[in-house]
């Protein structure tokens, strides 16, 4: 259907592609100046009524001119349809080697026309950067101004800009391109604030940089410290990975609360005496622990206790769950790793390091607990979202990936997107055999060291797949006990992958990699640079052989690591040598297979090959992949509840600290008081029903009320005003962080009702609307009092309260010393020292 689909609209994109390479012969003799003063006269003609849809023909034609010039590469037809497909906000699935990066110039530098700023969405921060240098010539050469966002950093890509020299030696490794060079990107790139980055025509940056901007745009006290600009268009790279893989996790901004490494610690020593089976179970398919009675008795005991589940235990019951999660659901080198002293995330899906990202309710420090690290304070929540939820803020998105058609479901349903599927430029003739099935993880192991051996032989490059960082050191000791030189690409050593990548496709070179080979990287066959006379003998060979050593949980990412062979009409192969211990089929599908083995008769070393077992594998993933995504769409479905009020609520907050720095606070100030009098007055009235001899007593209670309103000046100066706006964003900020535990903690419980036949969905939405109402009735109350205290207030005094409200307190000076160059800063502000009070 969705191949049928696209078929009926190929004609109308082919039309409009002629346009654009009609549009071409007039373009080549444009002068330099004269590609960038037709480009920005475009602009005009918006502000003339014009839509964007009647200039696409000379906005892609001359973007196409700028490409030719300026990277000597002249986008494909396919690419033209993949940047119209975009420009509509649709997903493009283009193969790998298609030059997605490329194809996303043309809708970004069109939508840039608007001045309403474009967001290029990339995996990580390394693209983020390479992207804005490299495609940043062709908006240059436009008139356009391009940005990106990294952790901690922000910078605009200026070719007059250079600092060679003034690169520091300690972040080299952060800095390297595809060939290991170092300065490629420095030289270009001037660093500027958030606020300009967001500011430029086309800012590139990863999810989590424009997620967490939106939400600290929302804590900020002053209006001229937010830096985002609004959600207008974006572009996603890589757009099954962002908005499905990545799902699962929302996005959270928290603060340091209570000290609780002491009882982590505690904690980590005690499940480290309980055993599996007798004191707790595991359940792999929902990846969930549950302690047995025998656990909890183990546990009493330990901590001296009579009944942990009393209620003024509770807290201790929290700390025992993370733990247990700690030890039994969340494996060092798969789920994260140590470095320097620090637990360190790493995502099942790309195989990268998630810096700065932190589990939250505790499980990250009983992680730390576990591996015997410094404990970092538990955190409140201030803010949150889904990375669903941010991205449907926007007025509009597009995305392009490699493999997006096998979840064109998920897509439609959750964010109205139409998923297309775009012709490859050459044929694609690389082979995809079906998998090799061995018993047991050594069979599988000495089966792949053998074929690697065969085909190194015949000079081909291989590429050898796993899922996570311990499987792949895994590999490399078999291939080095085989005496197989070979290079190890994982997020331990990142720094090294460009390097790594840009010799993978070398004759007989042997890469084992995570998930972190899968997205963005180009193997080019030769080498890259390509040696062209060692390219030829190497498709001679049969090109690059890809082999996956487990399937993924989703389909998407095998196809993801299949996709490094055969780009641009170049030969390749791929296949999935697995076995009936790997995690996938053990959990989903093994005793059917492991059933048909046995009935073969078949010895370990001996593989099965065939259609019908990977029917099975394919059942396997399609079984995991149906309960991934209902766990993303309830995740979704309670967000929405949240996600309402937020929205709420964050336009009420910044009303209120825009009227305050306006000085057009006083009809809130009346609006808060009269409503705070109104709901007030029914509740005293309501009292002089059930008590009459109180009636007089109440009633000077009314009058007093009444009278406060008469209180309110018709003028108050600029001070009181901003100050009056800023306190009422701080109860705000309060009691928000308050309702969003008092929310989750509901959310917790609402799952229990489920036993007695209540949908924990409509009770969660029946207590979400009951607590945001109290939510809003303490905001008026509080805001109530704090108004009628500043009003009291002379001039003086009210200067007085704003430059201290104003100014930030100086750290003591103390605190700083003996700290180390990589340590967190003393301050809190999350970042290491070097690059906050250290600098």
């Amino acid at each position: 259907m969705l191949f049928k689909l696209f078929k009926n609209n190929l004609k109308k994109y082919q039309k409009i592609v002629e346009k654009i390479n009609e549009k071409e012969k007039e373009t080549k003799n444009y002068s330099n100046g004269e590609i960038k003063e037709n480009f920005l006269k475009l602009k005009e003609e918006l502000k003339r009524g014009k839509t964007l849809n009647e200039i696409l023909v000379d906005a892609f034609a001359l973007t196409k001119e700028a490409a030719k010039r300026t990277l000597k590469q002249r986008p494909f037809d396919v690419q033209l349809i993949g940047g119209i497909v975009m420009h509509e906000g649709k997903i493009a699935e283009m193969k790998t080697g298609e030059g997605k990066t490329l194809a996303a110039t043309l809708p970004a530098a069109l939508n840039a026309l608007e001045g309403k700023g474009v967001h290029i969405i990339t995996v990580n921060d390394y693209l983020a950067k390479r992207d804005t240098v490299w495609m940043g010539q062709i908006y240059f050469a436009l008139g356009l101004s391009v940005a990106c966002l990294v952790h901690d950093n922000a910078y605009i890509y200026d070719p007059n800009y250079s600092q060679q020299n003034q690169i520091n030696e300690e972040n080299l490794d952060e800095e390297r391109d595809t060939l290991g060079n170092f300065k490629v990107f420095n030289e270009f790139l001037r660093p500027v604030s958030r606020k300009e980055a967001y500011l430029a025509d086309i800012t590139y940056g990863t999810n989590h940089e424009f997620g967490f901007d939106y939400l600290r745009d929302n804590l900020v006290w002053r209006l001229e410290d937010k830096v985002q600009r609004g959600l207008n268009y974006a572009i996603i790279d890589e757009i099954d990975s962002i908005l499905i893989d990545e799902a699962r996790t929302p996005l959270i901004i928290a603060g340091p609360d209570e000290d609780a490494s002491n009882y982590y610690k505690i904690f980590a020593e005690i499940v480290r005496g309980l055993d599996e089976n007798t004191d707790y179970t595991v359940d792999e398919k929902t990846k969930t622990v549950s302690i047995l009675e025998s656990g909890i008795e183990k546990v009493e005991k330990k901590l001296g206790i009579n009944n942990l589940y009393l209620p003024e235990n509770m807290r201790l019951v929290h700390f025992l769950e993370e733990s247990l999660k700690a030890k039994a659901l969340f494996k060092k080198d798969k789920d994260y790793i140590v470095r320097n002293n620090e637990v360190i995330i790493v995502d099942e899906f790309t195989g990268r390091m998630l810096l700065g990202r932190r589990y939250s309710k505790g499980l990250h420090q009983a992680i730390e607990a576990k591996e015997n690290v410094p404990i970092k304070r538990e955190d409140r929540t201030y803010a949150q979202i889904t990375i669903q939820n941010y991205f449907r803020l926007y007025q509009k998105i597009a995305g392009m990936t490699g493999t997006a058609e096998t979840s064109a479901e998920e897509f439609h349903k959750v964010y109205q997107l139409e998923v297309l599927v775009i012709p490859t430029n050459k044929p694609m003739i690389r082979k995809d055999d079906p998998d090799l099935i061995f018993k047991t993880k050594k069979a599988k192991y000495e089966a792949l060291v053998k074929m690697v051996k065969e085909e190194r032989e015949k000079g081909r490059p291989i590429l050898i797949g796993s899922t996570s960082i311990e499987n792949n050191e895994i590999i490399s000791q078999y291939l080095t006990k085989a005496n197989i030189p070979h290079e190890i690409l994982n997020a331990k050593n990142h720094e090294r992958e460009g390097e790594i990548i840009a010799q993978a496709g070398k004759s007989k070179k042997v890469t084992v990699a995570t998930n972190m080979a899968g997205r963005g990287v180009d193997i080019i066959l030769g080498g890259n640079p390509p040696d062209q006379k060692e390219a030829e003998v190497i498709k001679q060979a049969g090109g690059l052989l890809v082999i996956g050593t487990e399937r993924h949980e989703a389909r998407r990412i095998d196809n993801q690591l299949r996709g490094r062979a055969g780009r641009q009409g170049d030969p390749g192969s791929t296949i999935f040598i697995i076995s009936l211990e790997d995690d996938l089929l053990r959990i989903f599908g093994g005793d059917r297979l492991k059933h048909l083995m046995e009935q073969l008769h078949l010895p370990d070393d001996l593989p099965i090959q065939s259609k019908t077992v990977n029917k099975i594998i394919n059942q396997a993933q399609i079984k995991v992949e149906g309960i991934n995504f209902d766990i993303r769409k309830r995740l979704l479905e309670f967000d929405d509840v949240l996600n309402k009020q937020r929205s709420a609520f964050y336009k009420k907050r910044e009303r209120v600290l825009e009227a305050g720095e306006k000085n057009e606070i006083l009809p809130i100030i009346h609006e808060i008081a009269s409503g705070f009098i109104e709901k007030t007055k029914n509740t005293l009235l309501l009292n002089i029903k059930n008590d009459p001899q109180s009636q007089d007593e109440i009633e000077k209670q009314i009058q007093a009320l009444e009278a406060k309103l008469k209180q309110i000046p018709n003028k108050i100066d600029n001070f009181q005003s901003q100050l009056i706006g800023q306190q009422i964003v701080r109860i705000y900020d309060f009691l928000w962080i308050d309702y969003l535990e008092e929310l989750e903690s509901v959310r917790e419980a609402v799952n229990i009702r489920a036993y007695g036949q209540h949908d924990p969905l409509v009770e969660y939405k029946r207590e979400a609307y009951y607590l945001f109402q109290k939510l809003n009735q303490a905001i008026e109350s509080m805001a109530f009092n704090v108004i009628f205290q500043i009003l009291e207030l002379n001039l003086e005094q009210t200067k007085a309260v704003s430059n201290a409200f104003s100014q930030p307190t100086k750290p003591s000076e103390e605190k700083y010393k003996n700290v180390g160059r990589n340590d967190p800063c003393p301050c809190g502000s999350g970042k290491k020292f070097k690059k906050c009070h250290g600098k």
